[in-house]
Formats: C-alpha cells, sequence, structure tokens
C-alpha cells in the first residue's frame, strides 16, 4: 500500500474516534450556558423588585448631589414598596407610608374615688340605750349630705357602735338599729338608697379601750364609755 493511501486511510479513521467527545463537549456548552441564562434570569428577576440601583454592599447607589439611582422600572407606586423608597423619595410617597400613624394616647386615667370617714359621736345622735336620732344628730347629718352634694357621690358606708355596757346580742342589735337610723335620715334628705350601706358592729370595737374601769351600770361608766358609742360614716366619691 503507498503512503498516500495509508493515510488516505487512516485519517478519517481519527476523525470518527473524536466526534464522540466532541459531541459531548457540546452537550455540556450548552447545558452550563442554560444554567448560566437561568442564574442570570433569577439575578435580573430579583434586580427588578428593586426599583433603585444597589451595589455591591446592598446600598442605594447615588449620584455626586446625594440623588439615588432609579432603575427603569421606577414608578411612585413601586417606589412606595421599595425599601429604600422613603429614603430616596419621600415626597413623592404617600404620607401614610414613610410616617406610621403615631400609637394613640393612653387614655386618661379615670380618677380614684377618695373616702372621707366621719365620726359622728353617740351623745350627738342618740341618747344613751337608744336608737333615735337627736335634733343635735340630725344636724350633724345635714352637714353629711352637704359634703356629698359636693363630690360624685359613690357610696356612704354607715356602722353603727356600742359601749360594753350589756349583752352581746343587745348590743349587736342595737348598732344596727343605729347605723339604719342614720340611713333613713340620709334617704329623707335625698341620698339614693341603694347608695348608703349600713352595719352593726355591736360593742366588738370599743375606742375607749381600758381606762374605764367597773361593769356597773353607773353614771360615771356610761360618761366614759360615751366614745364607744357612735357611728362612723364613710363618704367614698370623687371630685
Amino acid at each position: 500500500m503507498k503512503k498516500q493511501d495509508f493515510l488516505n486511510y487512516n485519517t478519517p479513521s481519527k476523525f470518527f474516534d473524536r466526534e464522540p467527545l466532541m459531541i459531548n463537549y457540546a452537550k455540556k456548552s450548552l447545558l452550563l450556558a442554560l444554567l448560566a441564562g437561568i442564574g442570570f434570569g433569577a439575578t435580573v428577576a430579583q434586580a427588578q423588585e428593586r426599583v433603585y440601583v444597589i451595589d455591591q454592599r446592598d446600598v442605594v447607589a447615588r449620584s455626586g448631589f446625594d440623588l439615588c439611582w432609579r432603575t427603569g422600572y421606577w414608578t411612585p407606586a413601586a417606589a412606595a414598596k421599595d425599601p429604600a423608597g422613603c429614603q430616596c423619595d419621600k415626597d413623592l410617597i404617600p404620607k401614610e407610608v414613610c410616617e406610621p400613624k403615631a400609637a394613640p394616647t393612653p387614655a386618661a386615667a379615670a380618677p380614684k374615688p377618695s373616702g372621707e370617714k366621719i365620726t359622728v359621736a353617740a351623745d350627738a345622735l342618740f341618747d344613751f340605750d337608744k336608737a333615735t336620732l337627736r335634733p343635735e344628730g340630725k344636724a350633724k347629718l345635714d352637714e353629711l349630705v352637704a359634703k356629698a352634694g359636693a363630690i360624685k357621690l359613690e357610696v356612704i358606708l354607715v356602722v353603727g357602735h356600742t359601749d360594753r355596757i350589756g349583752s352581746a346580742a343587745y348590743n349587736q342589735k342595737l348598732s344596727e338599729r343605729r347605723a339604719a337610723a342614720v340611713k333613713s335620715y340620709l334617704v329623707s334628705k335625698g341620698i339614693e338608697a341603694n347608695r348608703v350601706y349600713t352595719e352593726g358592729k355591736g360593742k366588738t370595737q370599743p375606742v375607749t379601750g381600758d381606762k374605764c374601769k367597773g361593769n356597773a351600770k353607773t353614771k360615771a361608766l356610761i360618761q366614759c364609755l360615751q366614745p364607744d358609742r357612735r357611728a362612723d360614716i364613710e363618704i367614698i366619691g370623687t371630685k
């Protein structure tokens, strides 16, 4: 076989051997190109969400005059949705977008009801061992009604007391009748009945302590125990 024939015979064989390698390389190149195109498209799509040019630091690029560079997707409506919109174009964006509503001012606290406690002595309200109001006692209660009228009344608490002379059961009933007599008079002067609460404590809360000696019902002991025969009246309301 001639040398030229030998060359002609072997040359096509080499090309045929390389063809699969070239085809594989072309396929890989095409695949890489497709992947690169997909990545680029995602980058563009992501960039389209922003209406300002963002540099590598993820900061809005600015001109020499400190103005934000806008992309071709910029519109006032789109700028209102961009995180940098209020920073770059605050004057062109609705006020409520860049200036959120201030928190509502807390309502002024309602005034707390204040109480005034008044103790009316038994010698002014009642005679010894009695639950009938005396004229002097009514005058004291008139003063109390005037004070109640000067405020926004919530309630009036009336607590009747007695001295230690007599049984616990008897004094309990007597203290309750005294408190009820005070309530009846207050209601007659215009105080609403459902705002007056009464209670009797009998002889359980003396204020004389141990300074009054003896247990016999003498004039001296009755006079000494006078402070225990009382009615505590508390007015609660707001001014």
